[in-house]
């Protein structure tokens, strides 16, 4: 076994590897990989190519070279109205948890340096299928193709990158051996060599959600290959094509270095036969990475001891808008928060906390700036995507029966896709008498305007549900600079990343890779930050030994 061929690629993807560790440092600006889907940048015919390998895998079976199978599933729908009908090789939990853990041994004994090489190429390679990528995560999370480029492979990429880099941070932090001399005196010195080894933890599991399935993913798989973890990845059942087409990727990048396939796995399973508590249960499983509802990220942090849990949960997001001399500035950037792929981000506001001085006119001009917004069905329908799964209609039904909405959820036609769900965000007038209601989260287009006495009382209200639930991100609209200042410090002592005066674009559901921390590990909706020492440091550890020298 070489490793030739990985560090081939490390220099080959050097410059790029290079930047990202610069950037880091300086957390900045920078687009690792263009975020804008122009064939100017991606070449003449680049889109069209991606969506025809995309349509080439819908009705047919997903076959991994190496990976037989006696059973197989799948069933996954387009949001925006037809069958993918793309069947994946289904496998019992042991043998994918075997075949991981027996290429496992082979992907711990290559370098760092090797396995950094190994994830760059695979990056390279799946930057080449960037479109192929975005239909694939269009079709299946519901978002606008226009995002399912830049979150579900541009921006997925940066965040695979930046967490690769800072995994190989901090085990650069770690000499490979060092000479230990403690002085005795008249005798002669205690003399030892220690060494250390950075030793990968063992199977990682990834449970993704259907939403951002690339996004939210590839972080941890990423992070655990270049600390040395074989990854199983266990996809939504809604929105598998994705993370089959990353798996796919990683096998092939895999044994073109010489290491064995199933250092990747890919775990489909069904709604209606779920694998997921019964991988993550497993001893052999000493990681797993989690985004979803809290009921069941719950659960693996309490029913997993076995392994380090990464779980990001549900949330409630929370905004106070403060007396401002620019209420239709804030009221279009609110608007486009609310709007963005219909809520359906868990970095989107839904609880938005309003002095009762200007709670109406906050309210109207909201009403107005998402009239404004949505009034073109043509640019709306990009803005909103899709609406990923049925239970979030559901919610949307539900909330419509509030005593207190001030804005109903309408459905939009989409021009080239007839069956698409597509539903405009709904407005609820509240009071702090229904924190019952807003302190659970109501996941999709579906908002809060809540009216309270003035901003201290907002102030507070916004802890208490940050706090009790969690949150991932807060926002305050405020001239007043002593109001801000102390909102972000309540943000920052609940544990929450927080933003001031957002304007235009700048939209507080945007996270940077390079420059933005996504959650702290601080609050009950977030167990993990997205990329801090700790999310990569816990996938190794190292072990010591000592031996004694000759005094010379």
């Amino acid at each position: 076994m070489s490793e030739k061929q990985a560090l081939d690629w490390l220099n080959l993807h050097g410059e790029r590897l290079n930047q990202a560790r610069t950037r880091i440092r300086e957390r900045g600006f920078w687009n690792a990989f263009p975020e804008t889907p122009s064939e100017k940048i991606h070449g003449e015919g680049a889109k069209e190519a991606g969506r025809k390998s995309f349509e080439s895998r819908l009705e047919n079976p997903f076959a991994f070279p190496g990976f037989d199978s006696a059973g197989e599933t799948g069933g996954e729908r387009s949001p925006y109205g037809f069958a993918l009908n793309v069947r994946y090789p289904a496998a019992a939990p042991e043998e994918l948890i075997r075949r991981a853990a027996a290429a496992g041994e082979q992907l711990a004994a290559f370098s760092p340096d090797a396995r950094m090489g190994i994830a760059m190429e695979a990056m390279g390679r799946l930057w080449a299928r960037n479109f192929e990528l975005a239909y694939s995560v269009m079709h299946t999370s519901g978002q606008g193709f226009v995002m399912s480029f830049q979150a579900g492979a541009a921006h997925a990429l940066e965040r695979a990158l930046e967490a690769a880099v800072c995994a190989e941070e901090e085990m650069r932090r770690i000499p490979p051996i060092a000479r230990w001399e403690k002085p005795r005196g008249k005798r002669p010195p205690l003399l030892m060599e220690k060494r250390f080894r950075v030793m990968p933890r063992g199977v990682g599991l990834v449970v993704a959600c259907a939403t951002f399935p690339t996004w939210n993913s590839y972080p941890a798989i990423f992070a655990n290959v270049v600390c040395g973890n074989p990854v199983i990845v266990k996809p939504h059942p809604a929105a598998a094509l994705p993370l089959a087409i990353t798996v796919e990727v990683l096998r092939d990048v895999f044994a073109e270095a010489g290491l064995e396939r199933d250092a990747a796995v890919f775990a489909a399973d069904s709604a209606d036969a779920p694998i997921a508590k019964k991988l993550a249960a497993d001893p052999r499983v000493k990681l797993i990475d989690f985004t979803g509802g809290s009921a069941f990220g719950e659960w693996l942090e309490q029913n997993t001891p076995q392994a380090k849990v990464f779980a990001e949960k549900s949330g409630v997001n929370c905004v106070l808008v403060g007396e401002t001399a620019r209420p239709e500035e804030v009221a279009r950037n609110l608007a486009f928060s609310l709007s963005l792929y219909s809520g359906q981000m868990c970095t989107s506001p839904q609880n938005i906390f309003i002095p009762e001085a200007h709670f109406a006119q906050t309210a109207d001009a909201l009403n107005d700036a998402m009239d404004g917004l949505l009034s073109d069905n043509a640019r709306a329908v990009e803005v909103l995507g899709a609406i990923q799964s049925e239970e979030t209609m559901r919610r949307i039904k539900d909330a419509s029966a509030l005593p207190g909405v001030a804005r109903e959820s309408k459905a939009l036609s989409h021009p080239h896709f007839e069956g698409a769900r597509v539903q405009t965000p709904l407005l609820a007038k509240l009071t702090t008498k229904d924190g019952e209601l807003y302190r659970r989260e109501c996941f999709g287009p579906v908002a809060y305007l809540i009216k309270v006495a003035d901003e201290e009382e907002g102030l507070r209200e916004m802890r208490s549900c940050i706090e009790s639930r969690g949150a991932l991100t807060a926002l305050i609209y405020a001239d007043d600079e002593d109001l801000v200042a102390r909102a972000l410090d309540t943000a920052a002592r609940a544990g929450v990343n927080a933003a001031a005066n957002l304007s235009g674009e700048a939209l507080v559901n945007h996270s940077s890779a390079f420059s933005d921390y996504h959650g702290t590990g601080a609050n009950p909706a977030c167990g993990a930050c997205l990329t801090d020492a700790a999310f990569v440091a816990s996938r190794f550890y190292v072990a010591q030994s000592r031996r004694m020298l000759a005094a010379s």
